[in-house]
């Protein structure tokens, strides 16, 4: 049973944390809001039933995702809490109970909020002026957007009688009307579009270029406190009456409750008026209006005990289930996809839904004929919720994966709960392919959308991302929605991501479990494609975080006579590929350093520093580690760092030693 119960918890923690990722990182929801919250109860649920199981790193022990490494890091002087959530009435009157009779009778109230679905924000004034901007990130440290915000045009510069010090929170978000004229905009021009006013928000803020952001008419809504000097305010009603004489936006609808059945009539009068708010709403915040109050409730490790969120139920549809096709992604991973009879949902009529993967299929119990029910994940995405029982009649048949490519129609294999097409050539991988390795993080190759890779690969003028680097100006030219200077852009950006560095390219050229850091890892470790391509499992291996599934994948693809073929062609057209050269002689060299904790700069900066001095990153602690650098938390790495004896630092003692003037 408890073999059983860690077995589930990883693959809870796993799937989480992959819905963390593409949720906070990359503005790309994968699931609904109601997914995500059962999946986390399922997770706390058992943790609960098994404390052994939980671990700092747990998804129940966070708060959100991790600051981007593009921005300068910011620590928040107050941590940015998440809230605790739910969708049931009588845990919003057993909140009410508990709250009173932890109050001992203390005479209290309650204030009633919009939830803003938006990105959350950190704003810091100082004597009237605006001088910080910062996203929530990991709750503790986020990324510094004080640039972009001041784009915003609803976010007052400076406030006229503004108190010495106020740092507020709120949500920045992009207004659903000109939400929908942005999407119209993207389909015309063949962009793919953002799942929901929340992506594109969120979008918007990681672009690095503040001209960018101030295109987009992005908003913001503030209603939370941070850290503030010379405040008189003492309650939530009168801070959002300050707010607003300051001329600060703040939600356009509260309500004050003192009985649970207040709170929940202001809950019921909130869902009515909400769909005339300019921004998206996906539940009511219930916030003690009594700040000193607060204080006598406190805080969980990663929520106050003060308030609580109820989310409304996302508007769900019934309808048949016809028939399931298939979509091959840039891996050759093949997802599932519902074919519907029509149905209104949401004001916009729906006909296909993700399946998610056969896994989910299989735990569903979803059968062709099925009457189901499907909601917007993320209130754009539509989504296979689950299975109306009452309906079946037996003559429901089983979905059953294909066998074939539905692409190219080579045999698929099986790779864990994924079955992937392993044909490198296959038309739909290829797309996706091709996009991967322009993209951002990868090639950063500009203008080369969805619309144009289509043409490019259905007319076979690229073959392979290599090809593109073969393009030219009649070709590009003469296709769809090509004018001249379109065509000239797009070869500028090719050319352009001829110099990029060898971790961008490792990470675009698509190898199956090589992300981001993996490729940096690799490109450091080894210097140069020649070196990585001689490279056996076990030298893979021993690279920083680099573990057996990683390496195998890599040997394999360097090993494959296509590859190797593909990777000739690109240096045949004069890519540049620079890495990090290897540190001799520097202040940490020799060194292997284990990161753990919330430190004032992302890991992923720290270990670059400590690799251009020279020394190594390792992801666990072992007797070869010589430091352990941790900030706060990280008890898990810091018991195995007294195991194995090894010295921890803090960042000071860090500082020392990168100096030469530890101790």
């Amino acid at each position: 049973m408890k073999k059983e119960a860690a077995q589930r918890h990883r693959r809870l923690a796993e799937q989480i944390a992959a819905l963390d990722r593409a949720y906070y990182q990359e503005a790309a929801p994968l699931a609904s809001d109601r997914e995500y919250d059962l999946l986390m109860k399922e997770l706390v649920d058992l943790e609960a039933a098994h404390p052994e199981l939980i671990t700092p790193d747990s998804p129940s022990q966070r708060v959100g995702g991790e600051p981007l490494s593009e921005f300068a890091s910011v620590r928040h002087a107050q941590p940015m809490l998440s809230l605790d959530n739910t969708y049931s009435e009588e845990e919003v009157r057993e909140f009410a109970e508990r709250v009173a009779k932890n109050l001992l009778a203390t005479p209290h109230s309650f204030v009633v909020e919009p939830k803003i679905d938006g990105v959350a924000v950190s704003l810091r004034y100082e004597k009237g002026s605006f001088v910080l901007g910062a996203t929530r990130g990991d709750g503790k440290t986020g990324d510094d957007i004080t640039q972009n915000l001041r784009t915003l045009r609803t976010l007052p510069q400076t406030l006229r009688g503004a108190p010495e010090l106020l740092e507020i929170r709120g949500e920045v978000y992009f207004p659903s009307d000109a939400f929908a004229q942005l999407n119209q905009q993207r389909a015309e021009a063949g962009d793919p579009l953002f799942a929901n006013p929340r992506n594109a928000a969120a979008g918007s803020l990681k672009q690095l270029d503040p001209k960018l952001v101030a295109r987009r008419p992005l908003s913001i809504v503030l209603y939370s406190p941070g850290e503030c000097l010379g405040l008189e305010c003492r309650d939530q009603a009168g801070w959002l009456a300050l707010l607003k004489r300051l001329g600060l936006p703040v939600p356009e609808w509260h309500r004050l409750a003192t009985t649970a059945d207040e709170l929940l009539a202001a809950i019921h009068d909130l869902d009515a008026k909400r769909a005339q708010f300019p921004y998206d709403t996906d539940g009511a915040v219930i916030k003690l209006n009594e700040w000193p109050l607060r204080d006598r409730l406190g805080l969980t490790s990663k929520s106050p005990r003060w308030a609580m969120a109820y989310k409304y139920s996302a508007e769900r549809a019934r309808t048949r289930l016809n028939a399931v096709t298939f979509q091959v992604g840039r891996t050759g991973a093949i997802t599932p996809v519902a074919e519907l009879a029509p149905v209104l949902l949401s004001g916009s009529t729906v006909a296909r839904a993700t399946l998610h993967n056969f896994e989910e299929v299989k735990r569903k119990d979803i059968r062709l004929g099925d009457h189901v029910l499907i909601e917007k994940a993320g209130e754009v995405i539509p989504a296979v919720i689950e299975v109306d029982l009452s309906t079946r009649t037996g003559e429901e048949q089983a979905i059953v994966p294909p066998t074939e490519c539905p692409s190219c129609q080579t045999a698929l294999v099986q790779d864990g709960i994924f079955i992937r097409c392993p044909n490198p050539e296959c038309p739909d991988q290829l797309k996706r392919r091709v996009l991967h390795y322009a993209q951002r993080n990868a090639m950063d190759i500009n203008d080369l959308g969805e619309s144009l890779v289509g043409q490019l690969v259905d007319l076979k003028l690229v073959r392979d991302p290599a090809d593109l680097y073969a393009l030219t100006f009649e070709q590009l030219s003469g296709l769809d929605r090509m004018a001249e200077k379109s065509a000239q852009n797009v070869l500028a950006g090719i050319a352009a991501s001829r110099q990029r560095t060898l971790g961008r390219f490792l990470f675009g050229l698509g190898i199956i479990h090589v992300g981001v850091t993996a490729g940096q890892e690799l490109a450091s470790h080894f210097g140069s494609l020649e070196a990585l391509g001689q490279a056996s499992v076990e030298d893979l291996e021993s690279v920083p975080n680099i573990g057996s599934k990683i390496a195998q994948s890599v040997h394999d693809f360097f090993h494959d006579p296509a590859s190797q073929e593909r990777l000739r062609r690109f240096q045949e057209y004069g890519l540049q590929l620079t890495a990090p050269k290897a540190i001799e002689g520097g202040p940490l060299a020799g060194k292997t350093f284990v990161i753990t904790g919330t430190l004032s700069t992302p890991r992923e900066k720290i270990a670059e520093t400590i690799r251009n001095a020279g020394g190594k990153v390792a992801s666990s602690v072992s007797k070869s580690t010589d430091y352990l650098l941790a900030g706060e938390g990280g008890g898990g790495k810091r018991k195995d760092a007294a195991k194995h004896n090894v010295p921890i630092l803090d960042e000071t003692q860090f500082a020392a030693l990168l100096t030469g003037q530890a101790g």
